[in-house]
Parts: structure tokens; C-alpha cells; sequence
């Protein structure tokens, strides 16, 4: 028998026939509205062999624009990611500055690209690469694109970063201080290793809205990424919108689960790594930094110094 939950009272067996209820008008409920839409598709013709076989039979629409605009996307969301961390944790580290002249600047700026949205700072990098660049038209709007993201997700990813470091116990702080620790090294050493496992989640929900915002440089920027060849792969393929949007979709799913998967993953790799070590500075550690103070493990019968 299971221990009663703190959080809610077990449910009865009332409770539990209503709860199966539920479950079964939800199920059927669910199965009308996909009968509806297919039937709907049917009678436009929408469920034509002849408009699913170029992505299910074929290959060539595929080579032409899926895979091209897929292989844009992942470039400019890639690319958008590695500069947007390294920016983000930067900025959310110089936020927690007590200097400031680093704090109030780097609060602003973050500030700042948070309110504006990413389509406009789209615009605005492609506006200043075609003014004060030589950047080649064709490569202008990948260099905006991933501009934008950049701007606007470091920003945020600063914030979650800043969030992250002030979740921690204030006890952190203050043990990594009292053996002798730079502000730099407490950082570094201390905080943000732990930061990552509690930051992850947003994290990877932020690269998931990179990867989804790009399709805007598609839609207004001309940038040939996946969505922006729905168009011509449809209008090639006999107007086959609807297929053409679900084998996108489906491409998008599939990616951002890879990235939910991977996370999981991640996090569960670094809470094993970490298990049973918290937040504890090791022997190794304390005596780099603060010499002479000395530590035993009081399990083995050992004196010395404990922390």
C-alpha cells in the first residue's frame, strides 16, 4: 500500500468511478472531433493519395525544400544558441553584480531587448546589415535572423540565469565565503554548477522558442528555412498545403522532443553526478583555497577541522 499524499487526499471509490467517467467522455469526445476533421479533409480531397505520396512515397520533395529549409532552421536556431548562453549567463552573472556601474547597465540592457519583440529586432539587423555592411544579400537575412534570436533570447536566458543563482540557498554563499573564496571563484565553483540543474528546464523551453522563431525570418525576411518552403513545395505539389504543413509540423515535433528528451537526460546525469554530494565543498577544494584548514571524515574516527 502506497503512503497517502501531503498534497491531497486520496480519492474513493466514488471518486474514482467519477474520474473514470471522465476519462472515457474525454476519449470519445476526442475521437468525434478527429472523425469531424478528417471527414471535413475527405470531402475537400485533402486525404489524396496523390497529395501525401511526394513526402511519403518520394523523395524529391524532400531534397528540393524540406531538407534544405530544415537544414537553414537548425543552422540559425544552432548558431542562435551558442551565442545566446554564453551572453545570457554573462549578463544574469553582471546583474548580481554589487558593483553599480556593472548592475544598473546590464540590467537595462537586458531589460531593453526583453520588451522589444524578436520580429522587430529582426527588422532592425536587417535593416542596419544592408546600411553599413557589405554582407551579400543572399546570406543577409541568416545574419538577421540569428541576430534577432540572439538580442531577444539572451536576454531572457539572462533572467533565467539570475533567477537560477538567487533560488540557491543563501548558506552557499556565505560557506564558499567563509573559507576564502573569491567572489569569481564562488561563482563558478559554487553557484552556478548548481544553477545548471535548476535552470535546465527553462533553458531548454527557451531554445525550443528559438527554434520555433526562426520560421518569422522565414515569413518576412525571405529567409529560406523549413516553413518558409511550405509555399513552394505546395504550389509544386498541386497546391498541397494541408500535407505539406503536417510533414513540416511533425519535423518541428520531432525536434523539439530530441531537445525535451536530451534535457531530461542532461538533468538526470547531473542530479546522479551531484547525488549525495549537495553542495559540500570538497577537501581538495577548501584546502586550495583556504590552507591549513584541514577536514577529515568524522565516519572514519578521524579528527580535524569541520566546516
Amino acid at each position: 500500500m502506497s503512503a497517502p499524499s501531503v498534497l491531497y487526499d486520496a480519492p474513493g471509490p466514488k471518486a474514482k468511478s467519477r474520474n473514470t467517467l471522465y476519462a472515457i467522455l474525454f476519449v470519445v469526445v476526442l475521437a468525434a472531433v478527429v472523425w469531424w476533421v478528417l471527414d471535413a479533409m475527405n470531402e475537400k480531397n485533402q486525404l489524396d493519395w496523390a497529395k501525401w505520396s511526394p513526402y511519403l512515397a518520394g523523395t524529391e520533395a524532400w531534397t528540393t525544400y524540406l531538407l534544405p529549409g530544415l537544414v537553414n532552421t537548425l543552422k540559425a536556431a544552432g548558431l542562435a544558441m551558442l551565442m545566446a548562453l554564453p551572453i545570457g549567463a554573462l549578463f544574469g552573472i553582471a546583474r548580481l553584480s554589487e558593483h553599480w556601474w556593472i548592475a544598473k547597465p546590464a540590467g537595462f540592457l537586458v531589460e531593453f531587448f526583453r520588451a522589444i519583440p524578436v520580429l522587430i529586432l529582426m527588422f532592425f539587423a536587417n535593416a542596419a546589415y544592408a546600411l553599413f555592411t557589405d554582407i551579400d544579400s543572399d546570406y543577409r537575412p541568416l545574419y538577421a535572423v540569428i541576430t534577432g534570436l540572439v538580442l531577444y533570447n539572451s536576454s531572457v536566458l539572462a533572467e533565467v540565469v539570475r533567477a537560477g543563482i538567487l533560488s540557491l540557498p543563501r548558506g552557499q554563499t556565505e560557506a564558499g565565503l567563509a573559507v576564502g573564496m573569491r567572489k569569481g571563484q564562488l561563482m563558478t565553483n559554487i553557484l552556478l554548477p548548481q544553477a545548471v540543474t535548476v535552470m535546465l528546464p527553462a533553458i531548454v523551453s527557451q531554445m525550443v522558442v528559438i527554434v520555433k522563431d526562426t520560421a518569422l525570418g522565414g515569413a518576412l525576411l525571405g529567409f529560406p528555412e523549413l516553413i518558409a518552403q511550405a509555399r513552394p513545395a505546395a504550389s509544386f505539389y498541386n497546391a498541397n498545403a494541408v500535407a505539406t504543413l503536417t510533414v513540416i509540423a511533425v519535423l518541428f515535433i520531432i525536434i523539439n522532443s530530441l531537445l525535451s528528451s536530451f534535457a531530461t537526460w542532461l538533468e538526470g546525469w547531473l542530479r546522479r553526478r551531484k547525488k549525495g554530494t549537495g553542495a559540500v565543498l570538497g577537501t581538495d577544494a577548501i584546502q586550495e583555497q583556504a590552507p591549513g584548514m584541514e577536514m577529515t571524515d568524522h565516519r572514519t574516527g578521524g579528527g580535524g577541522t569541520g566546516v
